[in-house]
């Protein structure tokens, strides 16, 4: 599965002036740079539906040539979700409760589908009058062509062609692009490694794309085709250690299942279940504890004491 939220609000907290300048300049032109301040993460919680939500970027900013400060919040959406205005509504009236500042909100709608334009206003009307009409920004990936951004040096630009409107048959030639802007920037290796890992998870190629991929790659000029080779050689040995390190724990899980049949007798399918989830360094640390297990409660009693939960 893959963690949206916290890929973009990597993506987004690393290059936060980046998107500013991509996608709302205006912002940029009153603000002071140096003064911006990520603020802890808020959760509000919805008593009326019994849930929580926990607001993606809060961000505190001065005004240029003043002395007040205001917030922009950013929150990634990554699926439809209908009445979603009354929930950034919502944010808007908790934050500035909160901290007393005005409030600049912005979603990313980064679904792929439905490409319906997305509404910026949520509202709340009578017959005979607007109480309220909130308005917040919008940058709806999917509504947005990835050739409108081909020359824009900027990381976010890179990372997030990724996810803008493709066609199925662009697909190589997206990943390609995202690649050759990547390589046009002067990054840092970590800040490189976050927006390859960005593109790379959003655009994984079958072996008919890879091959018109590289093909793509083949025909940049020499400096950039460097830069972008390395990128893809980097993707490829994590590949390989991935798999490495998927195959020791097959191994190593199969002798286990082995071991505690013979130990403590047939190992229930629940059991077996929560076995499956430990990771390599779990497996591994059970190999050892299993040596003084006697029945399978001793089994039980070690699962509880990595805080897994018990089947029910």
């Amino acid at each position: 599965m893959i963690d949206h939220d916290r890929l973009f609000k990597e993506l987004i907290a690393t290059f936060f002036l980046e998107f500013l300048e991509l996608f709302f300049p205006q912002i940029i032109t009153y603000i002071e740079p140096e003064s911006l301040t990520f603020l802890d993460k808020e959760v509000f919680t919805d008593v009326t539906a019994g849930e929580q939500y926990e607001a993606d970027l809060v961000v505190k900013i001065r005004f240029r040539e003043q002395e007040t400060f205001f917030l922009v919040h950013i929150e990634n959406q990554s699926y439809p979700e209908a009445d979603f205005g009354r929930r950034m509504f919502r944010y808007f009236a908790r934050l500035f409760e909160k901290y007393g500042l005005p409030v600049y909100p912005i979603v990313i709608f980064s679904y792929d589908s439905p490409r319906t334009p997305q509404a910026n206003i949520y509202r709340v009307t009578f017959p005979d009058k607007t109480v309220l009409e909130f308005n917040y920004g919008v940058v709806q990936l999917n509504q947005l062509n990835w050739r409108d951004f081909l020359q824009q040096e900027n990381p976010v630009a890179s990372a997030l062609m990724a996810k803008m409107r493709i066609a199925p048959s662009e697909r190589p030639r997206v990943k390609a692009e995202c690649l050759r802007l990547l390589a046009t920037l002067r990054l840092n290796p970590a800040k490189m490694k976050l927006i390859s890992g960005f593109v790379d998870t959003y655009l994984q190629l079958n072996a008919a794309e890879q091959e018109i991929f590289q093909s793509e790659i083949a025909q940049f000029e020499p400096a950039k085709q460097e830069v972008v080779m390395e990128i893809v050689t980097s993707w490829q040995l994590q590949g390989r250690e991935e798999g490495r390190q998927e195959g020791k724990l097959e191994g190593k899980m199969e002798i286990i299942m082995h071991l505690l049949n013979r130990k403590v007798g047939a190992v229930t399918p629940e059991l077996k279940a929560r076995i499956q989830q430990l990771s390599l360094t779990q497996v591994e640390d059970l190999a050892d504890a299993l040596l003084d297990f006697t029945n399978v409660d001793d089994l039980v009693t070690w699962l509880n004491s990595l805080g897994q939960p018990e089947e029910t």
